[in-house]
């Protein structure tokens, strides 16, 4: 009998806490929606980012920087696989190997403007702000850029299962960079009042 009140209260009490639990996480996802509402990859963006709700709530200097962050991983991951097709493709030579290399030094580019990206992110100050927001969009633009430059390069290329794999790692990469330039220039249009106090 003791057991069986037992179990019935772990019951109502799971009840009682289940919808405070779920109200949270919806209040989570709702700030993840709305800091994606800006981007033109929406569901990748709430899909990447939505466990920076918690962290970044409705701060757009969090919300640019868990973009750029997210993005920068994804650029490095699509490197990583470049330089392995380069070694290891016996399929990548003439005008493939050719767009490779290049497709390679692209996103080399694009991790180090990612990089000073972050960089500005991290170090916000209100005295220098429209300087840092305009560097931001600068290096944001090239990254994605870089990105393009690299898909033109596979244009007149024999297409395979491989470059089309390649091809879409690529535009995964540059879909990550649009968002995290849009979720910068939210940033930049929001201004000062978005940034803590000194």
């Amino acid at each position: 009998m003791a057991y069986a009140k037992k179990i019935l209260t772990f019951i109502f009490s799971a009840f009682l806490i289940i919808p405070t639990l779920l109200a949270a996480v919806n209040g989570d996802h709702s700030y993840v929606e709305d800091a994606c509402s800006v981007t033109r990859y929406r569901d990748l963006c709430i899909h990447s980012l939505a466990s920076f709700s918690s962290t970044a709530k409705n701060s757009p200097s969090r919300w640019a920087r868990a973009g750029v962050s997210v993005t920068l991983g994804e650029t490095k991951n699509v490197a990583r696989y470049l330089v392995y097709l380069k070694k290891h493709s016996n399929r990548m030579k003439g005008k493939s190997g050719v767009a490779l290399s290049d497709c390679i030094e692209c996103f080399e580019n694009a991790i180090d403007e990612l990089h000073k990206s972050l960089g500005v992110l991290r170090k916000l100050s209100r005295t220098t702000f429209a300087t840092q927001m305009g560097d931001l969009n600068t290096w944001l633009s090239a990254a994605l850029t870089d990105g393009d430059t690299c898909l033109d390069g596979f244009e007149e290329v024999q297409r395979g299962k491989q470059i089309k794999s390649l091809q879409n790692r690529v535009l995964r990469a540059t879909r990550f960079t649009s968002n995290a330039l849009a979720l910068a220039n939210k940033l930049a249009a929001t201004g000062l009042r978005s940034l803590p106090d000194p």
